[in-house]
């Protein structure tokens, strides 16, 4: 799998000369940058910002981009399909991501936020850096199974393109390294942190019940060396005891470093939005919440690379937990849920 994907970023040095050589662009109009403000209660990008600044005319063509079919060979299968908005951009329909003609994935869509705060992507860590990140569903056969030899000439033939790249773009050009850059403006801007949590983290006038603090505190003691911080994820990659799928045998991390010490390690989630960003791990085989809980109390499978952090001397694996604590840490997991975001209109289709 690394090899393949280098070999897609190795691509782009050529797609990016597969360039329209059309000579009726529109002249470049004033493109104004836009505000990118990091929270208060988070830390810094790992994106770098000054290499791609978000502006008015790049985020408009982005978000395009972002809800066009064309980028899929079937012309109906655009990264907005599996990234609903209502959803924190995931998609509930599907326990797995669905592709063109009906395709099935064998992983779960992730949440679409705080983009710009991660350092790698996808549930085994394929994609190094944001920009390079839609290459991978978008030439996956059961994904987009599209090239990008085949979007640029698809985008070419329509003048809102054309023009949208002129204005977005000094070059003007309709290539992949700019529709990339495009995207890559469209997410860094999706940034959640305006939830109940966030409000009281800030000071902002919000003040936990005596549940969600009961919570809080049986997270921090329970949940938080996994999902640490204000963007709750380490960002790591760990086995946490799902027994293994015979039906996908998904090997996880190992399948990019290649490493038998990476086996069925996954990316520890961000617990952001995590109300509605069903059904959970990597697979979508745990439906709810308390599916979550149950899993990690009392449904553990050992194996070589499951986490030390499950295993307690002659204990069971797994983290000892009541009904009545899974029900407080849920309580508390609620507080993650940042309305304002779902319901920005910056980010949605129409």
């Amino acid at each position: 799998m690394e090899l393949r994907i280098l070999a897609y970023i190795i691509s782009l040095l050529f797609w990016t000369s597969c360039s329209s050589e059309k000579e009726d662009y529109v002249p470049i109009i004033e493109n104004a940058k836009l505000e990118f403000t990091v929270p208060a209660n988070f830390p810094e990008p790992s994106y770098n910002i000054t290499l791609n600044p978000p502006t008015e005319k790049g985020f408009e063509l982005g978000k395009k981009l972002f809800y066009d079919g064309r980028l899929a060979s079937d012309g109906v299968i655009s990264c907005g399909f599996c990234h609903i908005q209502d959803f924190a951009f995931t998609h509930h329909t599907h326990i797995v991501s669905h592709g063109v003609n009906g395709a099935l994935g064998t992983r779960n869509a992730q949440p679409l936020h705080n983009m710009a705060f991660m350092k790698e992507f996808t549930w085994d860590g394929a994609a190094i850096h944001l920009d390079v990140q839609p290459i991978i569903p978008i030439t996956a056969e059961v994904e987009m199974n599209e090239t990008f030899a085949g979007i640029i000439k698809k985008l070419e033939e329509q003048p809102e393109y054309v023009k949208l790249f002129s204005e977005a773009f000094e070059d003007q050009k309709i290539n992949s390294d700019n529709m990339l850059k495009a995207l890559s403006q469209f997410m860094i801007m999706m940034i959640s942190a305006n939830t109940k949590y966030d409000k009281v983290e800030r000071n902002e006038g919000s003040v936990f019940t005596e549940e969600e603090t009961a919570g809080l505190e049986l997270f921090k003691s329970k949940c938080a060396s996994c999902h640490q911080g204000t963007l709750f994820t380490d960002q790591s990659y760990r086995n946490n005891g799902l027994p293994i799928d015979p039906q996908y045998n998904d090997i996880g991390r190992k399948r990019v470093t290649g490493l038998e010490g990476d086996i069925y390690k996954f990316k520890v989630p961000s617990l952001r939005n995590i109300e509605l960003t069903f059904p959970y791990m990597h697979d979508g085989r745990l439906k709810t919440l308390e599916d979550v809980l149950n899993h990690y109390s009392d449904g553990m499978a050992d194996s070589e690379t499951l986490d030390p952090l499950f295993k307690n001397p002659n204990e069971p694996l797994g983290i000892p937990m009541t009904t009545q604590e899974k029900q407080l840490i849920i309580t508390f997991l609620k507080t993650l849920t940042d309305d304002d975001f779902l319901n920005d209109n910056r980010f949605s289709e129409f």
